[in-house]
């Protein structure tokens, strides 16, 4: 699932190192579009629902706090 997430994000900001990167909103590194982005890819790819309470930087700082959320929404 890591690798899958991975593609995405890097598919829609290629410039972003994604495998060090731990503050993707809080550093400005990612815009607000690049997150509607990533927020409907995965919920499109991983058939999840995230809602707009789970879009704040503690799920989308890094690839690990937004594999993370993928694997609960999974779970619920």
């Amino acid at each position: 699932m890591r690798e899958e997430i991975l593609e995405i994000l890097s598919g829609i900001c290629p410039d972003v190192d994604f495998e060090t990167e731990t503050e993707l909103i809080d550093g400005g590194v990612i815009e607000s579009f690049d997150v509607i982005q990533i927020v409907t890819e995965l919920m499109e790819h991983f058939n999840i629902e995230i809602d707009a309470d789970d879009i704040e930087p503690e799920n989308l700082n890094s690839l690990e706090s937004i594999c993370e959320m993928v694997r609960r929404k999974m779970g619920a």
